[in-house]
């Protein structure tokens, strides 16, 4: 996991592409681990925050099988990512267009994709998505970070608070 290679292994269909190998899985449906130095399986003690488990209780382990970092013969998917792009378009992945799904929550770099100016209004900018619902409605992040009139004033009250408290 984590390696490059030329596209040319897979054929000549992917002349010019570099490829990364980002994750897999083992023939049983066990995912690969990044740092697990191993082609086969192994038992290892997961708790809150480890990737391939999730915590039922309050500070649980759980003993999980997962799957080594080093390519093998029983593998049954391999993920890739394209490091660079070829001469010739793969149908399908990089020969369409597509618009983006997620984009930038904070303020500051939603301004910076746009190319805005601090005065130009951020909130028009936002990525919105489609409700799974439907009904044509949409919905957007909140914007971290994000400095209104409203935000002004109470930022006031607090320093004219604070003011009163050194005071007396």
């Amino acid at each position: 996991m984590g390696n490059e290679f030329p596209g040319e292994t897979l054929g000549q269909a992917y002349l010019g592409y570099i490829f990364k190998i980002t994750g897999g899985n083992d023939k049983d449906g066990f995912s690969m681990r990044q740092g697990i130095l191993k082609a086969g399986r192994v038992r290892i003690l997961m708790s809150k925050g480890h990737k391939c488990y999730r915590t039922r209780r309050e500070g649980e382990r759980k003993r999980k099988s997962v799957r080594g970092c080093i390519i093998g013969k029983d593998l049954s998917v391999i993920a890739l990512s394209i490091v660079k792009q070829g001469e010739k378009p793969i149908v399908g992945i990089t020969d369409v267009k597509r618009a983006r799904s997620l984009g930038p929550k904070r303020a500051s770099k939603i301004r910076q994709l746009y190319g805005l100016e601090p005065k130009d209004d951020v909130r028009k900018f936002i990525v919105r998505k489609d409700r799974k619902s439907g009904k044509g409605k949409k919905k957007a992040p909140k914007i971290q970070r994000l400095v209104t009139t409203e935000r002004v004033r109470r930022k006031k009250v607090i320093r004219v608070r604070l003011n009163l408290f050194l005071i007396a």
